[in-house]
């Protein structure tokens, strides 16, 4: 009986394995999964423009004093059920951004960009000289760029030959997160650490430092699957739509949290969809709540 369920569970016509397809490959990524990391939220970051008209008008002065405004995103990738997922955003329940901004004018490029991503989502207290991820961010490949010839609300992923002063350059960066987020909350250490600490805001900033991606809480943070971009130009617009043809280049290894490799690209993926990892309209950490996606 025993033989005739393992008969039926195995194939009696294996797989045909064709040769090697893996020439000129660029170096494959590991992806580590959701929960290997801690979120959190830390105070609120208005936007600097009321309208996309001041946004463009504010451009306009930044061109005139210091010339093509320079931007910089980065793709943070991470896994889960063997997907990969991309760290992103959401403002006002409907705005999609990736974590980044304009570059100062007199910034050095990869420097200034993690300035603005420590400004973004650093933990409070910190400048990301912690453990973990907090030693320093991975900033890999540039992915895409994408240009704006005029102060207009269109970007390009191409500069029109007639176009010879761009006013905005904006670079996509892969950043590859590691293995483990900071140490998880030691309580007994947080007790010993009492009795250095003479007041309750020493306490709370303490506290927050042990998280190690906090997102303002006027957005939130969310992990979107690769297949929810894709071709999805309605929800989130051209270039978010466009990160999985940017990743197609990569082969990805994906490892669990005992740091074992149980799948590589191409693999089986089930049960997917957005996740909330922090903020929201409450202001408090919502955890890992599921967003369907496709909807507000």
């Amino acid at each position: 009986m025993a033989s005739s369920t393992t008969t039926m569970t195995q194939s009696s016509r294996p797989p045909k394995l064709p040769k090697d397809f893996s020439a000129q490959q660029p170096e494959t990524i590991r992806l580590y999964p959701l929960s290997n990391y801690t979120f959190g939220t830390k105070e609120t970051q208005p936007e600097e423009d009321p309208s996309v008209l001041a946004r463009l008008k504010r451009l306009e002065e930044h061109y005139d004093l210091h010339g093509m405004r320079r931007t910089c995103e980065g793709i943070l990738v991470c896994h889960e059920h063997n997907h990969p997922h991309v760290l992103m955003l959401q403002i006002a329940n409907a705005f999609f951004k990736l974590p980044g901004d304009y570059l100062h004018h007199d910034d050095e490029e990869i420097d200034g960009f993690k300035k603005r991503l420590n400004e973004r989502l650093a933990p409070v207290g910190t400048q990301f000289t912690g453990e973990g991820v907090n030693e320093d961010w991975d900033i890999g490949d540039t992915l895409a760029q994408w240009w704006r010839p005029n102060f207009e609300t269109f970007m390009y992923p191409f500069l029109p030959g007639h176009v010879t002063r761009p006013k905005e350059c904006k670079k996509l960066y892969l950043i590859q997160l590691p293995k483990k987020s900071t140490r998880s909350p030691n309580y007994p250490e947080i007790r010993r650490n009492l009795l250095f600490l003479q007041c309750i805001d020493h306490f709370l900033t303490y506290i927050s430092s042990l998280e190690v991606l906090s997102v303002p809480k006027n957005m939130k943070l969310l992990a979107v699957p690769l297949f929810e971009l894709y071709d999805n130009t309605a929800r989130y617009g051209p270039q978010l739509s466009a990160i999985p043809h940017l990743l197609s280049r990569y082969n990805f290894e994906f490892v669990d949290e005992n740091n074992n490799v149980v799948a590589m690209t191409p693999g089986a993926h089930a049960n997917l969809q957005t996740k909330v990892l922090a903020g929201g309209d409450d202001g408090q950490d919502t955890g890992m709540t599921d967003v369907e996606g496709g909807k507000d």
